[in-house]
């Protein structure tokens, strides 16, 4: 390599989009496809495509789990699935007014943690059909599934029962 030669990048003519000066907004593009498996949790999805909410039971210890898990947490046993309730209660919940690109037209959405009866842990899921100011810690809400599910977690959602 020859001394003091001088090394420059290439310039385009291409240019960001720029919404904002102060602070910085811009608007980037960025796509991947990825495959991947579900693997033990293809039961979780192939539930939500019939309509069906499924958790995980150790049978030796008796402890239900509201989302996938192949193992008990406690005793280390593998765990069986059963159908969890379509209905339950808010144990908490917050409103989200950022989320990744698949939520953005949504914001603001409201996230809850929803307790079923006899179950050791809770579900997150987003809750619809509701005003942020109308929304109780311990209000009951009922299941609801996407009529074409996409196999993702978002195929299931709440919304207040009455």
């Amino acid at each position: 390599m020859a001394k003091n030669k001088k090394i420059k990048l290439p310039e385009t003519e291409e240019g960001t989009t720029l919404f904002n000066l102060d602070p910085i907004i811009l608007k980037s593009s960025y796509e991947i496809n990825y495959i991947h498996s579900y693997a033990q949790d293809s039961p979780f999805f192939a539930g939500l495509a019939k309509g069906k909410l499924l958790g995980n039971e150790c049978k030796p210890c008796k402890y239900k789990y509201a989302t996938p898990r192949s193992h008990c947490m406690y005793c280390g046993k593998q765990t069986s699935w059963f159908e969890l309730p379509l209905t339950g209660k808010i144990h908490t919940w917050t409103t989200c007014y950022f989320g990744s690109e698949a939520f953005l037209k949504e914001t603001p959405y409201n996230l809850i943690l929803v307790e079923f009866e006899g179950v050791g842990t809770l579900f997150l899921s987003r809750l619809m059909g509701i005003e942020e100011k109308d929304i109780k810690i311990g209000m009951n809400v009922r299941t609801k599934f996407l009529r074409n599910s996409k196999f993702k977690v978002t195929d299931v959602y709440f919304i207040p029962t009455k």
